[in-house]
């Protein structure tokens, strides 16, 4: 295989994701799509909001059982495993709890899936086992994926537990990794939602939910950000807890970034982030592949890479529709 085909945050939309292996010269053969030349990336976050969620899945698990294919965990996949892992500390819920206000959000975030997969059934059982299968980052030498964002230390952490692991990843590590505070907890935080920056007396915003926002995530893969509006990422159309659109932040300087600052030369590419526009690279070595493909008219996104140590924006590939 000589080229990698990176694809971003497909929120279960069958009918794109088939658009556009198509557009990338995948065919069905034998039960799952192939490339003769090529392998793709799934760079997470396959489930929740989409209409298509059960075929999504059964293409890709088709295309990773036939090596055509490998995925890396989003925070959908793991939030999809703790709504299912029980909670020691309160033997009537669950890490990602199902009462009161949190669990109402929980559940409005998680249901379309569960109408769809069934809950509690045979299958809901056996997809979210798979999950727990799915790693939280690949470095594949020359290329790398993450869903969120890539951090050295968050991946020594991660790396630890997992390498301790046979396989699938272990209740307790969905335990711990829901625990604030907790070491395991922040590093899966960071890779699987990406680090974030405290808006103080500037915020809250309001996220594409309507969920009330204090913080906003750091654009980690700018390595020359050093102010407060360089550094938050704020998306596009977000407006004030009163409904007004949301102002520009200060250009007052701003040190959140350095922790999280990529400045490998090897090149990473993630999702997460319901970009917005024209696909573009954000830095010669890093790529974002999310461009809200949930929304009508825009398009699923996948990066095409040739093994170039500097991303360009002619090798991106978007399907919106057929």
């Amino acid at each position: 295989m000589n080229g990698i085909d990176f694809i971003g945050d497909v929120h279960g939309f069958g009918d794109k994701l088939k658009g556009l292996l198509h557009a990338l010269d995948y065919r069905n053969e034998k039960g799952a799509f192939r490339h003769h030349d090529r392998t793709v990336v799934f760079v997470g976050d396959l489930i929740d909001r989409g209409p298509q969620q059960l075929e999504v899945l059964a293409m890709v698990r088709s295309m990773v059982d036939a090596g055509s294919a490998q995925v890396v965990m989003g925070n959908h996949e793991f939030n999809a495993v703790s709504y299912v892992t029980p909670d020691p500390q309160n033997p009537h819920d669950f890490m990602r709890p199902r009462s009161g206000p949190k669990g109402e959000k929980n559940r409005r975030q998680h249901e379309a899936f569960l109408a769809q997969i069934g809950e509690h059934s045979t299958l809901h059982h056996e997809y979210v086992s798979w999950f727990r299968t799915w790693p939280l980052y690949l470095d594949l030498g020359d290329v790398r994926a993450v869903h969120a964002c890539w951090h050295h230390a968050s991946i020594e952490a991660v790396g630890l537990v997992a390498r301790s692991s046979s396989g699938a990843l272990p209740d307790e590590f969905f335990v711990d990794a829901n625990v604030p505070g907790h070491p395991l907890q922040e590093a899966v935080e960071v890779l699987l939602k990406g680090p974030e920056v405290d808006l103080g007396p500037h915020g809250p915003y309001l996220d594409k939910d309507g969920h009330s926002r204090k913080a906003a995530r750091i654009r980690w893969w700018d390595a020359s950000a050093r102010t407060l509006r360089e550094v938050a990422e704020i998306p596009p159309g977000s407006r004030t807890p009163v409904d007004q659109p949301f102002p520009q932040l200060p250009d007052e300087p701003c040190s959140a970034a350095n922790r999280y600052g990529y400045a490998s030369h090897v090149p990473v590419f993630f999702g997460h982030y319901w970009f917005d526009g024209e696909p573009h690279v954000t830095s010669p070595r890093s790529a974002c592949l999310d461009y809200s493909a949930i929304l009508p008219g825009r398009p699923l996104v996948a990066y095409r890479w040739d093994g170039e140590p500097d991303l360009v924006d002619e090798h991106f590939v978007r399907f919106i529709s057929s």
